[in-house]
């Protein structure tokens, strides 16, 4: 009899040929699920280390006038907004004298925006937010910081500081480190300028 060559030809797939697709598939899912959850720590990752880095001085003027002049206000009027500007402009009149040069700095960047400062103020925003807030209006105010004194400190805790915190020290200072590469070059420029930090003017 003859052979019907259909049915040489095609045979159905068996029931272990789609298990083993299904199974492709599944494998296929997984992949792709766990590539995207990498991505996305990944991600997280480098946000929170670039967080991390973050200079810890940043701001740390503008927080001290902020908490100083927040102190000195009763709590009720630390909503008002009319109460706030008038406390910002007592504190920056600086009638008895004791501001330093960073603060009065300060006080001269956000004596023209005092409004903008006391709308988040009266919402009792941290000084930190605050200060970071008002920056967008004037990207002055936190890069203004106290001067850092290092004379009684020792190299190993000098060492301890990052480049960029160093680098951020000479600046203060108004030097530069030209050729540095090393840190230890920079914990010596820093030591060999620590008479350059002792006055807080401009």
């Amino acid at each position: 009899p003859r052979r019907d060559l259909r049915s040489s030809i095609y045979q159905a797939p068996s029931t272990q040929h789609c298990s083993n697709l299904r199974f492709t598939g599944i494998v296929d899912i997984v992949d792709s699920t766990m590539r995207a959850i990498t991505t996305i720590l990944s991600a997280a990752l480098l946000a929170s280390s670039a967080s991390a880095g973050s200079d810890p001085r940043e701001c740390e003027v503008c927080m001290k006038v902020m908490q100083d002049v927040k102190d000195k206000m009763p709590k009720a009027d630390q909503k008002e907004k009319p109460k706030i500007e008038a406390a910002l402009g007592d504190y920056c009149a600086n009638a008895d004298g004791k501001l330093s040069a960073r603060e009065r700095k300060i006080c001269y960047y956000i004596d023209p925006i005092k409004r903008d400062v006391a709308h988040p103020f009266s919402l009792g925003m941290p000084v930190d937010r605050l200060c970071k807030r008002i920056n967008k209006s004037n990207s002055e105010i936190c890069s203004v910081k106290f001067p850092v004194k290092t004379e009684n400190l020792e190299k190993k805790d000098l060492s301890k500081l990052r480049v960029k915190q160093l680098k951020s020290i000479l600046l203060d200072r108004g030097v530069e480190c030209k050729g540095c590469v090393e840190k230890d070059e920079f914990i010596k420029k820093v030591q060999d300028t620590e008479h350059l930090a002792g006055s807080d003017e401009f």
